[in-house]
Parts: C-alpha cells; sequence; structure tokens
C-alpha cells in the first residue's frame, strides 16, 4: 500500500521529539497517522532536527485520541463468532485498535527519553510509521466489512504498561516491545488462520504484512534492552524477570512463536526457558 499524501515539513516543530509528542498529542486518528508518514518523511529527508537532551513535558491529557472506540475492561469485551461479518468486524477492529495504540507507544518511546543514541530515535519513529500503515490497512479493511474505526469497544491495556514504564526506558524497552509486543509474535498465526478459514483473505494478507514488520520492532525492543543493560552492568535475562515482577507484567503462556522471536532477537537461553515454561504450564 503506498503511503498517505505527505504533509509540508514546516508544519512540524523542526525538533523530531518534540513533533514526535505532537503527534502523539493529536486526537483524530487518521490524521495522527497521517501526521506520523509525514514526520517520518521529513526526518529521511534531513528537514527535521534532533535534540536528543531536551526534557519534554507532555499535557496531561496524554495521549490524544479519538471520542470513539469507548474504552472498557479486557473482562468486557464480548467474543463474537467469526461466521458472520459482524463478528469478522470485531476482530479488524480490534487488531485496528492495538495498532492504533502501537503507533503511540512508538512515538511515546521517542519523545519521553531523553539521552539516547540518534539511532534509537531513528528507529522508533520509523516503528511508529509502519505502524500507522497498519492501522490504515485494517481501517480501510473494515471500511469494506461496512464498519470503521470506533464502531465497536476497545480496552488500554497496551497504554497502561507505557503509563507504568514512564520513567524508565530499561522497564519500557524489556515491558513493552519485548512483552506486550512479543506477544503478538505468538497469537499472530493463529488469528491469521481464523481469518483465512473464515474466507478473509484480504484481512490474512495484513496479518502477514504486520507480522514481517512486528518481527522487526520488537527485534529493535530487544536491540535497546540489551544496549541499555550492557550500558549499565545488567544481565539481560535476571534483569527482566526483577523488572516483569516489579511493574507486575502479564505473565507470559504459550504457545509461543519460537521461530519469529529467533528472528526478533531473544537469546537460545530465554527460548529454552519459555520452551520449558510451556511445557511446565500443560
Amino acid at each position: 500500500m503506498n503511503s498517505p499524501a505527505i504533509a509540508e515539513a514546516p508544519a512540524f516543530n523542526s525538533e523530531m521529539r518534540a513533533a514526535a509528542l505532537a503527534c502523539l498529542m493529536e486526537k483524530d486518528a487518521a490524521n495522527k497517522a497521517r501526521n506520523v508518514h509525514a514526520l517520518a518523511r521529513a526526518w529521511q529527508l534531513g528537514k527535521v532536527q534532533l535534540d536528543p537532551s531536551s526534557a519534554l513535558v507532555a499535557a496531561a491529557n496524554c495521549p490524544g485520541r479519538p471520542d470513539r472506540p469507548v474504552l472498557i475492561s479486557p473482562l468486557e469485551v464480548k467474543r463474537r463468532s467469526m461466521r458472520t461479518v459482524e463478528g469478522r468486524a470485531a476482530l479488524i477492529h480490534a487488531l485496528a485498535h492495538i495498532e492504533f495504540n502501537a503507533v503511540n507507544l512508538a512515538l511515546d518511546a521517542v519523545w519521553r527519553f531523553c539521552g539516547m543514541p540518534r539511532e534509537y530515535y531513528a528507529e522508533w519513529l520509523g516503528v511508529a510509521a509502519e505502524e500507522a500503515t497498519h492501522f490504515e490497512l485494517l481501517g480501510a479493511h473494515l471500511g469494506t466489512m461496512g464498519f470503521s474505526y470506533g464502531d465497536f469497544p476497545g480496552h488500554d491495556s497496551l497504554w497502561e504498561m507505557s503509563a507504568k514504564t514512564a520513567n524508565d526506558v530499561l522497564a519500557r524497552m524489556a515491558l513493552v516491545p519485548r512483552t506486550l509486543e512479543a506477544r503478538g509474535l505468538d497469537a499472530t498465526p493463529a488469528v491469521r488462520g481464523k481469518l483465512a478459514q473464515a474466507g478473509d483473505v484480504a484481512g490474512a494478507a495484513i496479518l502477514d504484512i504486520i507480522l514481517r514488520d512486528e518481527i522487526g520492532h520488537v527485534a529493535i525492543g530487544n536491540r535497546w534492552y540489551n544496549w541499555l543493560c550492557q550500558q549499565k552492568g545488567l544481565e539481560p535475562i535476571a534483569t527482566y524477570a526483577a523488572l516483569a515482577m516489579k511493574f507486575r507484567a502479564p505473565i507470559l503462556r504459550g504457545p509461543f512463536n519460537i521461530d519469529a522471536r529467533r528472528a526478533a532477537g531473544f537469546s537460545e537461553l530465554e527460548l529454552a526457558e519459555l520452551s520449558s515454561h510451556a511445557v511446565r504450564k500443560r
């Protein structure tokens, strides 16, 4: 899919992290996606500078999001039959909501944490742009089914972990890309299978794109998590366990997509522990 029309760079603050915060605060979902694409393009063209040392402050209503979907507890989300158009649309909507939150998470990683290397900010801005594309693909597909983003409720679990780790970049890298987003690597093949079985070939194809890109996103999280551990003299596996306990991260449950996790940069020791964990849970 071609990227949407690129806005002119002067619409942005000339500093990348401040511009990312402005994108994060945009309430309209479609505008947010367009603005992220425009910022990423402006950065690639050298029209945006980077100040990694500035300490930025977000408004109290961060992140910006539309009035709909209505946010409810994950326990209140209804299961719908894949045999109906509405049921399949509800699933596509749930995926679109995940991708909308993923855009916000990537933008938050850009603006919030100062003092990181230039490559860190460039990579997370690239992630935000890819997540915006995923959101657009799913939103367009939802439109072919007669629905729009906001027509079904959603939940806020992804952003809740972002709020918990707002003051700790090491915890953020450990528990958002390496935990929550890595769960998507495990879950996506089964969801894709459901869509394909229901005859939704287009939806299944979108999930193929998302899985491919998400492997790269989790790899970026792994890279910066391990870099931070090295900078601080920390052992990555023990540190992850401590952070997961401290911040009450979701308990990892199989089945695990070992091949995708390996491609995303998880160590063989971590993969072996996951595999033994899955066996113990049977």
